[in-house]
């Protein structure tokens, strides 16, 4: 069975959240190890889906982009969210980074994912903000790397390259913070790895955008068995209805 679906970002979001809280290497760290969820708009609703409970979405963001590159108005508010067997512990960046060991997760989302796969994350900190914080770590500790991103911030330029143009040095003229590029290694769940995972479909981009309440959507090709195709369309219909979530830049 095939069916033609729309997501608009939240819907988005939230499926691709309930996609990463199904991986079979996040439900081992949540059984018996340590989860990180660092701060964004994707991973607000992964914290949700991980602990079962709401979040301040609002807070629960750093770098958001309107107008320009941008901070959340909000950000300090909230901290990265720590789980260590299931459970939710204070945030205390020198323990957790002390004790990020095989086997435990980072969760860290992105702005943009190119053709060969890479995700791009944008650095406005002169030193490197949350992918300065844990990513040489856990690439030294064989510490995992869950990168929640849709497919809406696809790009047609390769990370790579763009690392090697930009930095916020480098950038004379800019709307907003000039920032620097990190190439982002890790296991990346878009809302093609989500259904995957949640509904046993296959799912396929078919284009991104639109005006009115379809600006910023993803149109996906959903194809599979018919029960699981019918699951993972009504799933995304529950989604739909749900509110959307306000972030605000502070600049």
């Amino acid at each position: 069975m095939k069916a033609s679906a729309i997501l608009n970002p939240t819907t988005a979001k939230r499926l691709i959240a309930q996609g990463v809280a199904i991986h079979p290497l996040v439900k081992a760290a949540m059984a018996r190890g340590t989860v990180v969820v660092t701060l964004g708009t994707t991973n607000g609703y992964v914290a949700s889906e991980l602990m079962g409970t709401p979040v301040d979405q609002g807070a629960f963001a750093a770098g958001v982009i309107d107008d320009q590159w941008n901070v959340n108005a909000r950000l300090g508010e909230a901290t990265d969210l720590v789980l260590q067997n299931g459970q939710s512990v204070p945030f205390d960046e020198e323990a957790v980074l002390g004790a990020l060991t095989a086997g435990d997760i980072v969760v860290k989302g992105g702005n943009a994912l190119d053709p060969f796969g890479t995700v791009g994350v944008l650095m406005a900190a002169a030193t490197g903000g949350t992918v300065g914080r844990y990513v040489p770590i856990a690439q030294a500790r064989g510490v995992d790397i869950v990168i929640p991103i849709s497919v809406a911030k696809s790009i047609h330029t390769s990370i790579v390259d763009l690392t090697l143009e930009m930095g916020s040095r480098k950038i004379e003229l800019a709307m907003g913070l000039p920032c620097g590029m990190h190439p982002l290694a890790g296991y990346v769940i878009t809302e093609i790895e989500a259904l995957a995972l949640l509904f046993d479909v296959r799912a396929t981009h078919v284009c991104s955008s639109g005006i009115g309440v379809g600006q910023g959507s993803v149109s996906l090709l959903i194809e599979g068995e018919e029960a699981n195709v019918r699951a993972a369309f009504a799933r995304i219909e529950a989604l739909s209805q749900l509110p959307e979530i306000s972030v605000e830049g502070r600049r």
